[in-house]
C-alpha cells in the first residue's frame, strides 16, 4: 500500500484574482506543512503583494506552478475535490472537511497526487470545473454568513489534513492499538484502499468522457447540441465508483470497437 502523504496534496487555486490571497494561501499550507501549489489562470502572479502575505512561506509562492487551465493542474492527479458552498441541481458525492481528511490519509491512491481545488474569489468553482472533481467537499459554517476568504479556506482544509495525519502517526506508532473507526465512515463513499490496479487520474477520466460523447452523440443517444444532464449523471456515476486504469482502458476499448462496428454499418 501507499498511503497519501503531506507531499501528495496539491492545493489548485483557481483564477485568484487577488495576488495577496495567494500568499497567504501559501502561508496556510506552509504552518501545516504542505508544500504542492498549483495556480490556475492568476491575474496577477508573480506580484509582490504574494511575497508579502506569505512571510515566511515565500518558498512554497516560488516553487507554485502556474497553468493555463484546471484540466493541466490536475491531470497526474489519482483524486480530485472541490470545495463549495453551493447546492447543485445534479447532486454530487459530498463530505465535511474532516470527514474527508480522515479517509483521505487511509486512502492507497499509487502514489498519485490528490487535487483540492478551491475557486475565484467572487463566484468559486464553475459547474464544469466542479464536475471534474470525484467529491465535493463543505466547511460547516454560519448558514446565514458562510463565506471564507479564499486563504481562510485554504488553512481551514489544510488544519484538518495535517490533524488526519497526525493521529494516523500517533496510532500507527502504538503497536497493538488498532485504528479507531472514523464517526459517520460507514455513510462517506470509500477511497480506494489496497487496490490492485492504479486508480484513474484526471487525465484517464477526461479522455473517457470525450471520447464517451462522441459514441453518444454518434448514435444518436445525445444531441451534441442539447446534450441535457446525460454527461453530468455520468460523470458523476464514474466519480462514485471510482474506476481504475485498467477499468478505464476496458471501457475505451468498448467503445473503439462500437465505433469500428459502426463504421461498417453506416453509409460513407
Amino acid at each position: 500500500m501507499s498511503l497519501v502523504k503531506a507531499q501528495d496534496v496539491r492545493i489548485v487555486l483557481v483564477e485568484p484574482n487577488h495576488p495577496g490571497n495567494i500568499g497567504g494561501a501559501a502561508r496556510a499550507m506552509k504552518t501545516m506543512g504542505l508544500a504542492d501549489l498549483a495556480i490556475v489562470n492568476p491575474s496577477r502572479f508573480p506580484d509582490p503583494q504574494a511575497h508579502w502575505r506569505a512571510a515566511g512561506a515565500v518558498d512554497i509562492v516560488d516553487e507554485a506552478r502556474v497553468f493555463g487551465c484546471v484540466d493541466e493542474a490536475i491531470a497526474d492527479c489519482g483524486w480530485v475535490v472541490g470545495t463549495s458552498a453551493r447546492s447543485r441541481r445534479v447532486p454530487w458525492p459530498i463530505a465535511t472537511v474532516e470527514r474527508f481528511a480522515e479517509h483521505l490519509v487511509r486512502a492507497d491512491l499509487g502514489g498519485r497526487p490528490v487535487a483540492i481545488l478551491f475557486g475565484r474569489e467572487d463566484r468559486g468553482l464553475s459547474n464544469e470545473e466542479l464536475e471534474r472533481c470525484n467529491h465535493h467537499l463543505v466547511i460547516p459554517a454560519n448558514p446565514q454568513y458562510p463565506s471564507l476568504n479564499l486563504a481562510m479556506a485554504v488553512q481551514v482544509v489544510c488544519y484538518e489534513i495535517l490533524r488526519a495525519l497526525t493521529r494516523v502517526a500517533n496510532t500507527d506508532a502504538e503497536i497493538g492499538n488498532p485504528r479507531s473507526p472514523v464517526p459517520g465512515e460507514d455513510s462517506h463513499p470509500d477511497l480506494p484502499t489496497d487496490w490492485d490496479r492504479s486508480p484513474a487520474t484526471a487525465a484517464d477520466l477526461a479522455a473517457l468522457y470525450r471520447h464517451l460523447g462522441q459514441v453518444l452523440s454518434t448514435i444518436e443517444f445525445q444531441d451534441p447540441r442539447n446534450p441535457r444532464l446525460t454527461m453530468t449523471r455520468l460523470r458523476r456515476m464514474f466519480a462514485r465508483i471510482r474506476p481504475d486504469q485498467t477499468e478505464i482502458a476496458i471501457l475505451r476499448g468498448v467503445l473503439t470497437r462500437i465505433e469500428r462496428t459502426l463504421s461498417r454499418h453506416l453509409p460513407q
